[in-house]
This record gives structure tokens, sequence and C-alpha cells, in this order.
């Protein structure tokens, strides 16, 4: 009797093109093997022709001092701190800029994706017209035209200034608090009166007030998770899901509320003094138009998935729903939407990486993000090419593997259980 099991059968070389099994692993083996020593050679070739040109392969660079200013940084810089400094500037605003961007991208591409499956035949046409226009048009473009925007149609500073007579040549808009200029767009600030200083924590300083608020942020996070488990629980046991929205809400709005009045937390609009705004909080109109231009561009993407995932429910499931006395808002809320997230987030996570990526235009309107600081100023003051592009891509791939991996396991908590 011959045996089914590879492994008890005797070895010869001729499995290793006539068996499956063995054949299988072969092929594996050789392709590793390929592989390693194309990389080899790659790593090989480009050594040696660093040694031609004299340089080495060297990371020392990092260390060195920067010698040169940027303009908009999130944590403290000069231009005496190191090249390394610099670029943690750049990949704190390539962050900054990369979050806002996925969260306003979302926000835009869920409410155009649904009104486009509107019943409203102008609102349909319209919210197509925006997704066709800002998918066909490169993206490039489309930053160039918003800088164009801002730099050519919104007023100066000095325009919001009363003249003799009591009237402005513009006004500030979102209830007298936004001012946006040719020059930077002032927006409004947090204040802490009550400030209570500064923790150490790991050789870096970390403002106290915001570190309680991310205590009482995390605290109410980890109790909500227990009460929706407790309910949960409680659910399959007897059948009723305690309401638990309000405890939810307390959760979150008691600590801050308490935090806030405890440090003095209000909110400090921009006022004209002279010829610029002060008070608040004064964005350069390259970051603004960065934003701008990534979150609509992306939006439009993600709202085609949205409405691909909406189609891809079962009509009967809105028909049951409606049956049952659900107004469409609530159908679309709590039986589309989140039966439809198992086809939208395999794809967003796509777009999330894309806009990450795609972050790294902001040379085109001069704003510091982690390509100008790493992959510009430094690569052009310290000549060194290869190191700078190593570390760059090796971030933005540490970045896109962390996006990707979070919103896998979402993927994996919101995909459908069959039993």
């Amino acid at each position: 009797m011959t045996p089914n099991n590879p492994a008890d059968r005797p070895f010869r070389l001729s499995m290793l093109i006539y068996d499956r099994h063995y054949r299988s692993l072969l092929i594996q083996a050789v392709v590793f093997i390929a592989v390693m020593l194309v990389g080899w050679w790659l790593v090989n070739n480009t050594l040696t022709n660093l040694a031609r040109m004299g340089k080495t392969l060297d990371f020392g660079f990092l260390w060195n001092r920067a010698g040169y200013d940027i303009p908009f940084s999130l944590i403290p810089y000069s231009s005496n701190d190191s090249h390394l400094r610099a670029a943690m500037v750049g990949l704190t605003n390539t962050l900054l800029v990369s979050a806002l961007g996925c969260v306003f991208a979302t926000v835009i591409g869920v409410v155009v994706g649904v009104l486009r499956l509107s019943g409203n035949w102008l609102v349909a046409r319209l919210m197509t017209i925006y997704v066709e226009t800002f998918r066909n048009v490169p993206l490039l473009l489309w930053i160039l035209v918003i800088l164009a925007l801002f730099t050519e149609v919104m007023p100066a500073p000095r325009d919001y200034k009363p003249a003799a007579d009591g009237t402005a040549k513009a006004s500030m808009i979102l209830f007298d608090s936004v001012a946006p200029t040719n020059r930077y767009t002032a927006i409004p600030r947090l204040a802490v009166d009550n400030d209570p200083g500064s923790v150490g924590l790991g050789g870096f300083q970390v403002d106290a007030a915001l570190l309680a608020f991310g205590v009482a942020l995390l605290a109410a996070w980890c109790i909500r998770r227990w009460l929706r488990d407790r309910a949960q629980l409680l659910q399959d046991t007897t059948g009723r899901r305690p309401a638990t929205w309000w405890i939810t809400a307390l959760l979150f709005l008691v600590p801050l509320l308490v935090l806030s009045w405890l440090f003095q937390v209000h909110l400090v609009r921009p006022e004209l003094k002279g010829f610029n705004f002060a008070g608040g909080l004064n964005l350069d109109n390259g970051f603004v138009v960065l934003l701008l231009a990534l979150s609509l561009y992306t939006g439009a993407f993600i709202a085609e998935i949205v409405r691909a995932g909406v189609m891809a429910v079962s009509r009967g499931q809105s028909e049951a729903a409606a049956a049952l006395g659900l107004r469409a808002r609530l159908i679309m809320g709590l039986v589309v939407l989140p039966q439809a997230l198992r086809v939208i987030v395999p794809p967003l996570i796509s777009q999330y990486l894309n806009l990450t990526k795609n972050s790294s235009l902001a040379i085109a309107v001069g704003y510091p993000d982690l390509r100008a600081t790493l992959g510009g100023t430094t690569l052009n003051q310290t000549g060194r090419e290869m190191e700078s592009m190593i570390v760059m891509m090796g971030i933005y791939l540490a970045i896109s593997l962390v996006i990707s991996g979070v919103m896998n396991v979402y993927n994996a908590r919101v995909t459908l259980k069959e039993r």
C-alpha cells in the first residue's frame, strides 16, 4: 500500500519535479534565494558606487546641528537643534495634517456617499458632480487651485479693520470667530488661566492639564468598554439590554467639565491688533490649503466607497426596518451603514494610506512636513541623499503599517460573525 502522507514515502530526487508537495517547496526555496541574491546585489552595488564617490553609509549626520528654522512646529525647535529634531518636527507636522485629513475626508465621504443615493434628483446630481470633478483631476492641481484662491481671493488682514464710517472690506465668519486672509487663517484657541505647569515623562516635558484630560478620557473609555461588555452579558442572559448611553455621556462630559472648570479653560477669539490678528491661532495658509485639498480629494473617493457599501446591503434590510416603523435617517444609521462597514472598511484603509502619502505634496505650498525637512533642507545641507531617503522611506512605511494594523483590527471587529 502506498502511503498517502508525502512525509511517509522515501525521498527521491525525482520528487522535486514530479511530487506536488516537494515541487512547491523547491519553488519557494528557489524564489526565496533569488530574492535574497537580488537584494544582496542591490545593496552591494549601492555601497560600491558610494565608495567610488568617496561616500559611506553613515547616519551620524542626524545628530549634527540643523542650522535652519522651521516656521510651523508642534514641538519646541530652534535652529540649534539637530537634524533628527528637525525630522521629528516634520514628522509631527505630517501626522497632524494626515490625521485631520483622514477625519475630514471620512466625514465628507460618508455625507456625500449617502447623499448620492438620495431620492432628491438635484442633491444626487450635485454630489455626483463633486465626486467626478475631484476624482478626475490630479491632487497637485487641486492644491495649486486652492492656493491660488487663498492668495488672490482672500482679503488681507488689514481689510478687516473698520474704516472711518464703521464698515470694513471684509468680515469674520462662523460667528465672528474665524478670519481667512491671504497670508494666514486666524481661528480661536483654547487658553488655560489656572496653568498647573508641566510634568516630566521619560525625559519629555508634558503639559499637566493636557495630561489630565488625556487620563480622564482614557479612564472614561475603559469604563465604557466594561459597561458595554456587562450590558452584552445581561442581554445574552436575560434577553434585555440595559440603557447605557446616558452613563457613557456622563463618563465623558463630567470629567471634561470638571477639569475645564478646575483649569479655567476658555476660548480666545482672534482680534485685529494693528494690521494683524492676535489672541487666537494664526494657521499658515500652506497648512490650510493642504488640509482642504487632501480632505476634498480623498473625500470624493471615500464617497464612492460608501455608496458601493450601502448598495451592497440587501434592499430587504431597509424594507424590513421600514416595516418596523423606523424613519429613513434611523434606517441608514442603525441598519444599513453598520452592515455596509464590512464592505467599506477594506478599501477605506487604502484611501487613508494614500492620503498620508499624498501629504508629501506639501512641498507645493511650503508646508514643512517630513518631505520638506528631512527630504529637503536636511538632504541639501548634508549631501546625505541615500541616508535621508532610507530614513524617510522607513518612517512612511512605519506609518502605513500602523494605519493598516489599526484599521485591520477595526475591520475584524465590524465583520459579521457567522454562527
